[in-house]
């Protein structure tokens, strides 16, 4: 049987793909704040806006290509059985051809009605505008989870977390919560690997070995540690 491996990753995933992450934008998502594109509340005050500003972003992660971390996560399926739950919105997993991918924060190239959360999407890249509407008339948003709603994903999650043998960490600061909680679903007896390349610890989390490294070195590194 495959070691069962659960891969957390999150912005710093797909810097290497040329997708600015957020905290190397200063706090800014181009030049624009949490409040402004990211809420519930920037959606009823300027919904215009945040269409424009997801349009962009959808656009963007639809020309970017897999870098090496990804492709190696994807390489890697033949010798383990790897569970990908991602913070990204981009599908560079999926293109590197990684075949189970839980996407807690949703996904750019799907889009959904706000009247009927089921009426779900893809545009591959294409653009929404106001107007663009379901069946039903309802306004069609970006399938991605703003701060403030709920992460209907993180039960799946934590029960995926919770049966890994193993579990890699990648690019995520682990400062935005439920995410950030599931290291610690990880038996504490089961080893983990934290890459950064700032090198640092998860407090609370003893079992989690962190690997001073760019997401592709990382990647490499720790997959070699998980070999027999």
């Amino acid at each position: 049987m495959k070691k069962r491996i659960v891969v957390f990753s999150g912005a710093g995933m797909s810097a290497e793909s040329g997708l600015k992450t957020f905290r190397d934008s200063g706090g800014l998502w181009e030049q624009y704040s949490i409040e402004e594109v990211a809420t519930p509340q920037a959606w009823e005050a300027n919904p215009a806006l945040v269409l424009d500003f997801y349009n962009k972003r959808r656009a963007q992660a639809w020309e970017a290509e897999p870098n090496e971390a990804h492709l190696a996560l994807a390489r890697a399926e033949a010798e383990f059985d790897i569970h990908v739950i991602t913070q990204n919105v981009d599908a560079l997993h999926e293109k590197a051809g990684s075949t189970q991918v839980l996407h807690l924060h949703g996904e750019l190239d799907k889009v959904r009605s706000t009247i009927d959360d089921k009426y779900v999407i893809k545009k591959e890249g294409k653009p929404i505008f106001l107007g663009d509407t379901c069946p039903k008339g309802g306004q069609l948003r970006p399938h991605v989870v703003w701060f403030g709603e709920a992460v209907s994903a993180m039960d799946e999650a934590l029960a995926l977390v919770s049966r890994a043998d193993a579990m890699i960490v990648i690019g995520t600061s682990l400062q935005v919560y439920p995410a950030a909680g599931l290291v610690h679903a990880l038996n504490p007896a089961n080893p983990g690997f934290y890459i950064d390349p700032e090198g640092v610890s998860i407090e609370g989390a003893p079992n989690f070995k962190p690997l001073k490294s760019i997401a592709s070195e990382g990647v490499a590194l720790a997959l070699d540690e998980l070999r027999p």
